[in-house]
């Protein structure tokens, strides 16, 4: 048997299950940018997404990583993404959470090293887009309970669950060794549970809308 402590009067639960269920989650996005300096793409220029490592050691979500490389590259206006893993093989040990630059001001020292500048080069880097950020479960509430007898078993109550999505891109420019500044995506999703013998999921795909929306906007940021 599970349950949730409830937060929720029993007719307000009853009321809120029904418009969910027509309503389905509830996502709220806010998508910005803030520019420092003037971007654009040449033919056969190409943009690598990589992780950015916290003081922990723990790094963004690999999936997350991959879909921002997948809808970056997707389409007639796709740009040219260079996979993560391949840059940095190529270029190790310098682009490993222990060595990678923390920031712009040790991208001269470390393009001087022999044979960085020339790797970068064949694979036609332009833009190292480092994404920082995560997706959590803030908040969540209501009261289900699920149980099985002789006669059958069944679920039932409401509950519902809040995950934030925040996500920020920061953008290095390789021709000038600068920041041409960063994309923030802050995603807040509702899931719900309602539930009269069988579940009915209304789940909020907030990382998903995180991946859709940053990546929108930092093609356009990148290309204009």
């Amino acid at each position: 048997m599970n349950r949730f402590t409830p937060l929720l009067p029993t007719r307000a639960v009853a009321i809120s299950g029904l418009l969910l269920i027509c309503l389905g989650g509830c996502v709220t996005s806010r998508v910005e940018d803030a520019r420092e300096n003037l971007t654009g793409l040449n033919e056969g220029e190409a943009v690598v997404i990589m992780a950015k490592s916290y003081h922990q050691g723990n790094e963004t979500e690999s999936d997350y990583v991959t879909c921002i490389e997948d809808a970056l590259g997707r389409g007639s206006k796709g740009l040219r993404v260079v996979p993560r893993q391949q840059f940095v093989d190529s270029l190790f040990p310098w682009f490993e959470p222990r060595t990678a630059p923390a920031e712009t001001k040790g991208l001269s020292k470390l393009m001087a090293r022999p044979g960085v500048a020339q790797i970068v080069e064949d694979l036609g880097i332009r833009y190292i887009v480092w994404l920082d950020g995560d997706t959590e479960t803030v908040a969540q509430g209501g009261s289900l309970s699920c149980a099985a007898g002789p006669g059958g078993g069944g679920c039932f109550g409401f509950a519902w669950w809040q995950k934030d999505a925040d996500y920020e891109a920061s953008v290095w420019d390789l021709d000038g060794y600068e920041s041409a500044g960063t994309v923030t995506a802050d995603i807040s999703g509702t899931s719900f549970l309602p539930a009269l013998v069988v579940p009915i999921p209304l789940i909020a795909r907030t990382q998903a809308a995180a991946c859709k929306g940053l990546a929108q906007q930092l093609r356009a940021f990148i290309i204009q």
